[in-house]
């Protein structure tokens, strides 16, 4: 598709393609996201009225809450965000299916002891919890394997509170795989019939570092999010991949073929909301991202996040494209022209005029303002979105 198509069908959802759409999601486009984190579950949610098709590669690099006690005992990627996608694109009206999303939603109490959760998860694996027998077989064995693979392996001083069983699942199918996600997240799209495909970036152990203005360098997403500690308190300026002590060069962490085929396949390619770099810049840092957007001649979206950003501070509309380019140009090349990764700009109208046209002036990509906010200005309207981004196949 041109450029000059996808401004004209920006301004507004085409009724005609969204129609055609909703009568089929099952050959609907195939939308891919560079995403992680919750912010785009809403929009994957009512995404999945038009397309079965969308395809979402997520960060595994989360450092904080239950995922950061996985990665401590396992040594193994963050699981969190790539179970919570899979539980938005489940499809939830099958019969059996609500009963296997209950088990992977669930989680344990924050503040029961050590020895009830332990044994809580153990009459899961003998089959014996509520949420375990209420599913038929086959599914129940696949399940109560992946749940004994973790608890053959588990250390004895693992903190159980608020573990989510989701990710114990994920860890258990990740530890009886030869240390692979793509397996069990296969597994468990098919366990709740995902309505897309959900992937890690990289199956990689790795942890996200930023350099700030003031020379500070930080590393571990946890200490970036602003979630669980206090957020950064100076312009973050660069962003990179490290092993936990040291930056990484991109070449030593390349793009999977797997997932450079999925960028091949795309109709839509979205850099969704979400924080910045936590979110969105962390799936495009592995070497071959840039390359693969590159050569896909289709609509490359970015959809700003409303409301604030902590990973954002001191960072205009302008500054966040230069944000999501960055690595793009650093792989693809720097004559390559940004237009070639990122076709449009598509925000709310509580983003002011100026600051689209500061995008257009800074970076040559045409910025559009549309009513697509919901009753809160922090968050979009989750069907015009859906609507929006089937209109630009």
């Amino acid at each position: 598709m041109t450029a000059i198509n996808v401004e004209r069908e920006a301004r507004l959802p085409d009724d005609l393609r969204v129609a055609r759409a909703e009568s089929a999601p099952h050959l609907g486009p195939r939308i891919l996201f560079f995403s992680g984190g919750s912010a785009l579950n809403g929009i994957s949610r009512r995404l999945k009225r038009y397309s079965f098709n969308s395809m979402h590669l997520i960060t595994p690099f989360d450092s904080g809450g239950s995922s950061q006690v996985l990665r401590r005992a396992f040594d193994m990627p963050a699981v969190g965000d790539l179970r919570s996608r899979l539980m938005a694109l489940a499809d939830e009206s099958v019969l059996g299916q609500p009963d296997v999303y209950a088990l992977f939603s669930h989680r344990l109490p924050k503040d029961a002891p050590q020895d009830a959760l332990r044994a809580e998860i153990g009459r899961m694996v003998q089959g014996k919890h509520p949420l375990i027998t209420a599913i038929a077989k086959p599914m129940r064995q696949l399940i109560r394997i992946q749940l004994r693979r973790f608890a053959d392996q588990v250390p004895e001083d693992f903190d159980y509170r608020n573990a989510s069983i989701g990710n114990l699942i994920l860890a258990g199918g990740y530890l009886g795989n030869g240390r692979a996600l793509e397996p069990v997240l296969f597994l468990m799209s098919k366990m709740v019939d995902v309505r897309g495909t959900v992937r890690a970036i990289v199956d990689e152990n790795l942890h996200l570092g930023v350099d700030l203005a003031d020379g500070r360098r930080i590393i571990g997403q946890r200490r970036i999010s602003g979630k669980e500690v206090a957020p950064v308190d100076a312009r973050i300026t660069h962003c990179f991949l490290s092993d936990g002590k040291a930056e990484l060069d991109p070449a030593q962490v390349p793009l999977p073929k797997r997932n450079r085929k999925l960028i091949e396949q795309a109709d839509v390619i979205c850099y969704p909301p979400g924080s910045l770099y936590s979110s969105v810049v962390a799936n495009l840092l592995p070497a071959g991202v840039g390359r693969a957007v590159a050569a896909r001649r289709v609509p490359k979206v970015y959809l700003p996040s409303l409301g604030t950003d902590p990973e954002a501070l001191g960072h205009d509309l302008a500054d966040q494209v230069a944000a999501i380019l960055a690595p793009l140009l650093r792989d693809a090349g720097p004559d390559t022209p940004p237009t070639a990764l990122m076709t449009h700009v598509i925000c709310d109208e509580s983003w002011p005029e100026a600051a689209c046209r500061s995008v257009t002036a800074h970076h040559g990509i045409p910025c559009h303002r549309l009513p697509a906010g919901a009753s809160s200005s922090a968050r979009y309207d989750e069907d015009g979105v859906a609507r929006l981004l089937v209109s630009l196949d």
